[in-house]
């Protein structure tokens, strides 16, 4: 039953109470974030009650806090996780000004635009094959001066681009098939399962994308693709058949595990 615009909106330890025994572990911190993002009492009863079903946070709220910046993520979209955050430090560090950058298999774009906001007068383009993630990187990504492509890996690119690409960030799905289903529910449930499902070992996309990344990367440029610790061995070996010359970073107080390929 929907709520009546008459009830009071509920207190902050209400919130986190009602939160908590639906299982959010961050209860306090999340109430007082509804409560700050909520229009108007009934809003605020809608999102508790979305966050309370297992909506991810950030779909309820509408944006995604990433590199000091929000990122507009919405229903059907992947959320940019904290730990991708070294994979955009890397990125912005390895890029130089005024250089181009491709946001490949970008969901909301977060990655691009990090990198945008740290390095200056960058060309940006981004690109996703779920149609739905490509929209929603167009609300991010186009403020920053950037351009969106909907498409499979490097297809949709304009030609021009070809050997002149300095930075590809790549947040590919690196999840193998027969783990999806051992994922938090907020993920499996909500997220895309194109953006999860990386094949039996998790590597599928991530093999496609380093293959492709030699036509597009000027000399010297470099391809950066988030995986797994346990994958890191497997996607050097990846990269060095395509041609790059791989290194590995980590942070492990975050667990993100960053391959970055040179050409």
């Amino acid at each position: 039953m929907p709520t009546s615009t008459c009830d009071p909106a509920p207190s902050l330890a209400a919130i986190a109470a009602r939160l908590r025994a639906a299982g959010c572990v961050f209860a306090e911190e999340e109430a007082q974030l509804l409560a700050e993002s909520a229009q108007t009492p009934e809003a605020l009863h809608d999102m508790i009650a979305q966050r309370a079903a297992g909506l991810p946070l950030e779909h309820v709220v509408g944006w995604a806090g990433f590199c000091e910046l929000r990122i507009a993520v919405g229903p059907g979209v992947f959320v940019p996780r904290r730990r991708s955050e070294l994979h955009a430090r890397q990125a912005a560090a390895l890029t130089p000004p005024g250089s181009i950058v491709v946001d490949l298999a970008c969901g909301s774009g977060a990655l691009g635009v990090a990198i945008a906001a740290i390095v200056p007068a960058v060309e940006l383009h981004a690109c996703d094959v779920d149609p739905v993630a490509a929209a929603c990187a167009r609300r991010n990504v186009e403020p920053a001066g950037g351009h969106v492509y909907a498409g499979d890996l490097y297809e949709p690119l304009p030609a021009r681009l070809r050997g002149r690409v300095a930075t590809i960030a790549a947040n590919v799905p690196y999840v193998p098939t027969g783990q999806v289903a051992l994922m938090p529910a907020e993920a499996r449930d909500h997220e895309p399962l194109v953006a999860l499902d990386g094949g039996p070992d998790g590597l599928d996309v991530l093999r496609r994308a380093a293959a492709g990344a030699g036509d597009w990367l000027r000399t010297g440029g470099h391809l950066l693709i988030e995986t797994s610790a346990a994958q890191a061995g497997a996607a050097t070996v990846a990269f060095a058949v395509a041609g790059l010359t791989p290194t590995v970073t980590s942070e492990p107080d975050s667990g993100a595990t960053i391959i970055i390929g040179r050409r």
